[in-house]
């Protein structure tokens, strides 16, 4: 029986393939209570790098069925976790004694305030932790249907491809680029976080006018 450690990339990308991308993606863009701890960034990243052919090697995934089954991951996932705050998710995230899930949920909130409904949702996608609260957060806030699901999709398609697309732009460029990947995943996630620094910032000087 073959052991599988869902917070492993490479694990479930050595296992499962695509198929493994669809599901993580899945859980992580909207199912709180399991996909917050699950790999997004450093799932799709590896997972177009390994969509690149070797010198004396062929692609280990195939680039369209990694695009596709991110895509699907990401847009029906966030949708789902859309569907779950609307009924529901505000007492969840109440209810939560976990920390991080909790400054995630007022991080998702504060980006809803500050850039707008559209802006956030797109935004929020390439943010990690704050991107599976958010779409559960949208529908506890009353976020109206039609707006949430056009700027997820379009949100969700652009990080799911660009992230996917940026793995495979490096594999194809860079012999034996699989060999670096913890640092360049590293990367990924340091630069992710950049969205981030305004809200922490305005944060933190209101808490200090108070």
């Amino acid at each position: 029986m073959i052991a599988v450690n869902p917070m492993d990339s490479d694990s479930v990308l050595a296992t499962f393939g695509a198929l493994g991308v669809l599901v993580v993606i899945f859980a992580e863009s909207g199912l709180l209570v399991v996909g917050f701890f699950l790999p997004g960034d450093t799932l799709l990243f590896p997972a177009g790098v390994l969509c690149a052919a070797g010198a004396d090697q062929a692609p280990r995934l195939m680039l369209w069925q990694v695009l596709l089954c991110a895509a699907v991951g990401a847009v029906v996932g966030a949708q789902v976790g859309f569907l779950l705050g609307r009924h529901g998710g505000r007492a969840l995230l109440a209810r939560t004694s976990r920390r991080r899930v909790r400054e995630a949920a007022a991080r998702a909130e504060q980006l809803l305030a500050r850039y707008g409904y559209g802006k956030a949702l797109v935004i929020g996608r390439f943010i990690p932790m704050v991107r599976t609260v958010l779409h559960p957060a949208a529908g506890a806030l009353g976020v109206p249907t039609r707006t949430f699901t056009v700027w997820q999709i379009v949100g969700g398609l652009l990080w799911s491809t660009s992230l996917v697309m940026a793995g495979y732009a490096l594999g194809t460029t860079v012999p034996d680029a699989d060999a670096f990947l913890l640092p360049l995943v590293a990367v990924v996630v340091v630069l992710s976080l950049l969205p981030l620094i305004p809200v922490l910032t305005e944060a933190r000087r209101s808490r200090r006018d108070r």
